[in-house]
């Protein structure tokens, strides 16, 4: 409990910083520092974090459950919509189902997930939420995901420069980096300083977090979005972290992997939506609502797992 409070004080704190910083900086601001995260913090604090990672056991099967989440999610939101449409007699637009279906598949599992699970859950099991992410959500993301907006928002064009994102993004070939990068021994001075740099960037994401929800200014579609939100951070976590045993995740892993499970909508879906026509409205609230919604779902995880 102690931890927890901890967490909230500085999740919230930090977030609170940037969502203050986000409505007194001009727009670019927030711009900036994304392209500054995104080429160059992101990947010092996956390489920096990485050295002390436990890489033993099954981890190797994080992303295996990532991708199980990401369909258990659009498959539940799926008949959801099916379910509703029955009984309300009323059929959403195809842009509305995308925007439903991705909020309900992909979860904030890097700028929340890893500053999330470091001070939960350690250092030390932190491949796991890194495994889950970079070869989970990453290519769920941009692949699954792509398939479907493209299909639900009727805008093929773009699959050339999706591949392209993939191929050069930093992260992933940081978290190449990062593994081999572990077999080198440095002075304790140049550990200890790589290690407080990768905290550094993790406190300036969640800075960045703040100012892009002090953009989001949409909450009428609460109520659509609350389908989504309920299948992403409630069911799929309670029903893929009940039978994580069968696998053989138990423990401090299986925290781990739940708490990403459970993470709120990634500003990845936002991404996808504006770039395939999909409903911007609905995935700006199912981010914004997703992200208050985190602050009480987060003691049932640890109290479960």
């Amino acid at each position: 409990m102690a931890d927890l409070l901890e967490l909230y004080v500085k999740l919230v704190g930090l977030v609170l910083v940037g969502f203050i910083l986000g409505r007194k900086l001009p727009d670019s601001v927030p711009t900036h520092l994304g392209e500054l995260l995104f080429w160059v913090g992101v990947p010092i604090s996956i390489v920096a974090f990485l050295r002390r990672a436990d890489l033993s056991g099954q981890i190797w099967i994080a992303p295996a459950i990532a991708y199980l989440a990401i369909a258990l999610g659009a498959f539940l939101a799926w008949w959801g919509m099916k379910g509703q449409a029955y009984f309300t007699k009323s059929i959403h637009e195809k842009s509305t189902q995308g925007s439903l279906l991705l909020a309900a598949m992909l979860g904030n599992t890097g700028y929340l997930g890893y500053p999330i699970t470091l001070a939960l859950v350690g250092q030390e099991y932190f491949a796991w939420a890194l495994f889950y992410d970079m070869l989970g959500s990453l290519f769920g993301a941009y692949g699954f995901g792509i398939v479907l907006a493209s299909y639900f928002g009727g805008n093929v064009g773009n699959y050339g420069q999706i591949t392209k994102s993939i191929v050069i993004n930093p992260a992933l070939w940081s978290f190449g980096f990062g593994l081999l990068f572990r077999a080198v021994t440095l002075p304790p001075i140049w550990e200890s300083s790589l290690e407080k740099l990768g905290w550094g960037v993790i406190a300036l994401t969640l800075i960045l977090i703040g100012m892009r929800l002090s953009q989001l200014n949409s909450w009428h579609r609460l109520p659509e979005a609350g389908i989504s939100l309920i299948i992403k951070m409630l069911i799929v976590p309670l029903a893929i972290g009940g039978i994580l045993p069968l696998f053989g995740v138990t423990g401090e892993p299986a925290l781990v992997i739940v708490l990403q499970i459970s993470m709120p909508p990634a500003f990845a879906t936002l991404v996808i939506a504006e770039t395939f026509n999909l409903d911007r409205d609905l995935a700006v609230t199912s981010l914004a609502v997703g992200s208050m919604i985190l602050l009480v779902t987060l003691p049932l995880w640890l109290w479960l797992f």
